[in-house]
């Protein structure tokens, strides 16, 4: 008996959805903008199991067996449960073990999203049964155990799906098992509530997408022998909300020992808020997170300390959806719990989990931002614009200072200059600040993605200034995707497949070198890092670029 994957056919404090969600949807949905890929045709196998070779598409889990399906380039299982679904009384409740389940399940499709409004690109879901994971391999390897990297999508932890991300060119070319899975998002995944403490709750409320991430490493623990990779050489990546996962996992006492290596695209892990609305999706001290939590739930109507657990649990899903992206976002609680330090403090006193890491940014992360807001509200960024925004992130003498260093007439448009701030300040000044933390305790590699013309989206208006190396440019280098076109010129090839070899080799042995490959080398403390540009890679003074010493003068 084949049983088959059940799919949904949908798939500064003010709280008020409205022209804030459309803001945060189309922030959130562009941040990683991916879509769903093309998958190839299908084939059939015999069991594989561990130790033996593994182009079966037939393969025993510890829940039960699966059948996915050969490509031209690899293996993949889709829609695997690896907990079970947190609907009803397990609606925010730490994740449980799957089900098992009797015959060959069918592994060919995606499963649910998880809930989650329309987005720039992004289909809605209200399916709380959503906790599944994808598995891609090569299509044929030898017998050896192959380096698992486990992918955590990112979209703000509002948005997104691991089936956006189509990972067969990095399996095959890297000779790698990838391993993506979906994780409970926005007010499902990350409201902190005294009331939904404890109980189901392992721990305290407010990151129960994080435990699903760890549940799903605990899942690679047990099976990735299974698809011939290797439980014990394990590798954590992700980009933006994945990257600040990432960030949370190396504080996080419970995921100590689930991955050896780790890659941060983009993180939020200490951020700044560069903008008075939506997305917050760094981690934030818990007292604001569960105010925020006890607000929505008055919101909502269950204000009663007494009764509010089950008045929240007894929501419509579509009613929830609306609360993820207002007052402060979704993202991590620090304090007690699952993530007892916060990020910056733990990297600065090095008490975090000690792996050899890759860090870096897009050149150019903020055009993405002022895009997709320009999109949202259907208005440019003037100079008067651009001048008020400054005065509201900064106090009067900083923000006349920084006018003056990125005046409007040194950029194509007040777009780009505005852009050129908040890259600086809120992502090139601070990823070098936790450069210099985490190198002093562990072998870390730093880089800049910094092709300047890195392909835009199919979904999104180019804006009146150039794209450069936006936030999330990086992942069409990585990933193949249908709404980012990928490399299109013989240099830009070149850079995906350098940039494929080094993810690949570090996750081989916690050093992206090898050979015939340009040189990278470790942090040194002296601001340099490799920037990935098509046709030439080489070191780069992150500091300088980024003006980090103008930077460290303002308040």
């Amino acid at each position: 008996m084949e049983q088959q994957n059940h799919h949904d056919g949908s798939s500064r404090r003010r709280l008020r959805p409205g022209l804030s969600r459309r803001v945060g949807a189309l922030l959130t949905t562009a941040v990683l903008a991916s879509s769903a890929a093309l998958w190839g045709g299908t084939a059939e196998g015999a069991t594989s199991t561990p130790g033996t070779p593994y182009a079966s598409t037939v393969v025993a889990t510890d829940a039960g067996v699966v059948r996915g399906r050969l490509t031209a380039e690899a293996r993949l299982f889709q829609g695997i449960p690896y907990a079970a679904p947190p609907e009803h009384k397990l609606r925010w409740a730490s994740p449980q073990r799957a089900a098992s389940w009797p015959g060959i399940r069918d592994a060919t499709k995606p499963g649910n999203r998880c809930p989650q409004a329309e987005g720039l690109i992004d289909e809605p879901s209200i399916t709380e049964d959503c906790l599944y994971l994808n598995v891609t391999t090569p299509r044929a390897s030898g017998a050896r155990k192959l380096p698992v990297m486990v992918w955590i999508h990112g979209n703000g932890f509002i948005n997104g799906a691991a089936s956006l991300y189509d990972a067969q060119r990095l399996a095959n070319s890297g000779q790698v098992v990838v391993v993506s899975p979906n994780y409970r998002l926005g007010i499902f995944g990350f409201l902190a509530h005294p009331a939904l403490d404890h109980g189901g709750a392992r721990h305290l409320s407010g990151n129960f997408g994080l435990e699903d991430q760890q549940a799903a490493l605990r899942w690679v623990r047990r099976n990735a022998a299974a698809f011939g990779g290797d439980p014990g050489n394990v590798t954590i990546f992700g980009e933006s909300a994945g990257g600040t996962s990432v960030c949370s996992h190396l504080v996080a006492p419970a995921s100590k020992g689930l991955f050896q290596k780790a890659i941060l695209q983009s993180a939020e892990c200490t951020g700044r808020n560069w903008s008075p609305g939506p997305p917050t999706w760094f981690p934030l001290p818990r007292s604001e997170r569960e105010q925020h939590g006890l607000e929505v739930a008055a919101e909502l109507g269950c204000s009663d300390p007494a009764g509010a657990a089950a008045c929240l649990r007894d929501l419509d899903p579509e009613e929830l959806i609306k609360w993820s992206d207002v007052g402060i976002g979704s993202g991590p609680a620090v304090g007690g719990g699952v993530l007892p330090l916060s990020p910056d403090r733990a990297f600065a006193t090095g008490r975090f989990n000690h792996v050899p890491i890759i860090q870096g940014i897009t050149r150019d992360e903020h055009r993405l931002f002022t895009a997709a807001i320009e999109t949202a509200i259907q208005q440019v960024t003037t100079p008067a614009s651009y001048r008020a925004e400054i005065h509201t992130l900064f106090d009067q003498p900083d923000a006349e200072r920084v006018l003056a260093r990125y005046p409007v007439s040194k950029f194509h448009s007040a777009g780009e200059a505005l852009s050129a701030v908040v890259t600086d300040w809120a992502w090139g000044c601070p990823v070098l600040d936790r450069d210099r933390a985490l190198a002093a305790w562990t072998p870390l590699y730093a880089y800049e993605f910094a092709d300047e013309t890195a392909p835009w989206f199919s979904t999104l208006p180019k804006p009146n200034f150039p794209t450069g190396a936006f936030h999330g440019a990086e992942l069409q280098y990585l990933f193949t995707d249908a709404q980012l076109p990928g490399p299109r010129t013989p240099a830009q090839k070149q850079l995906s497949a350098t940039m494929i070899r080094y993810w690949s080799q570090f996750a081989y042995t916690g050093n992206p070198n090898g050979p015939g490959q340009p040189r990278w080398q470790p942090f040194r403390h002296k601001d340099h890092v490799q920037s990935l540009a098509a046709g030439e890679i080489a070191p780069v003074d992150l500091a300088k670029e980024h003006q980090c010493g103008f930077w460290g003068s303002i308040a």
